[in-house]
């Protein structure tokens, strides 16, 4: 697998980042109406990135933040690319840009069944602090999770 590189996602990139989210969340996608929304807020409260790899889109992730606190919007990375540490790579970066920006905590919610997911957040610090019953489209239940900041991120994983 070639290394991924990152960079700031932008409109050009939603074909490819849409074909990603719907082969990797098909029961709850965000439609491209929503993804072009939280483009409009970057760099306000919105920070996006994608991975790229071998000429192409292999992966997306997005940072809500505000005040002194940050949520992991999302992360996707394309079913052939995964395990290759590139969700890692974007989650390094969010927790990063979170930092600069003020934030003192990061909050998410994960599939809960999705342990892969889990166990790379965990790796990160992050604890579970809830449960969402149904959260999903397709009756999942989302794990709450959180890790503080102390503004100095070594973002472990």
């Amino acid at each position: 697998m070639t290394a991924a590189t990152l960079r700031q996602m932008t409109e050009g990139d939603l074909p490819a980042v849409l074909a990603i989210e719907r082969s990797t969340f098909p029961f709850d996608a965000w439609s491209e109406g929503m993804l072009r929304g939280e483009l409009a807020d970057q760099p306000r409260t919105r920070h996006y990135v994608v991975a790229e790899a071998g000429g192409r889109i292999v992966g997306y992730a997005g940072l809500a933040a505000a005040g002194d606190q940050a949520d992991v919007q999302t992360i996707a990375v394309s079913a052939d690319q995964q395990r290759a540490g590139i969700g890692s790579a974007m989650l390094k970066a969010l927790l990063t840009e979170a930092v600069r920006r003020g934030a003192t905590a990061v909050f998410l919610e994960v599939r809960a069944d999705n342990p892969p997911a889990q166990a790379m957040y965990e790796r990160f610090g992050f604890e579970r602090i809830g449960l969402r019953r149904d959260y999903y489209d397709d009756g999942t239940d989302a794990i709450m999770m959180m890790r503080k900041l102390d503004g100095v991120e070594s973002a472990n994983g």
